[in-house]
């Protein structure tokens, strides 16, 4: 998940390497969160395969995920 530094809204997404795709979002390389930028890496969590990471990113974009991340970090 990542943050946007600019608005403060959350980004949930899905990707093998965290560091290089915040790289590319805050290069303006996705349309939602170009307009965002500038973005910074909050919490990761890894999956065992990718049908497991799609569904907790599914699980993280519901209300009751938004929750859970914010208990998660304390917020």
């Amino acid at each position: 998940m990542i943050e946007s530094e600019a608005s403060g809204i959350w980004y949930v997404g899905l990707s093998q390497n965290p560091e290089e795709r915040l790289l590319q979002h805050n290069k303006g390389k996705s349309k939602f969160t170009s307009g965002h930028i500038p973005w910074k890496l909050l919490y990761t969590e890894k999956a065992g395969s990718i049908g497991a990471a799609r569904k907790l990113e599914k699980y993280y974009k519901t209300s009751s995920g938004k929750r859970k991340l914010k208990k998660k970090l304390g917020r």
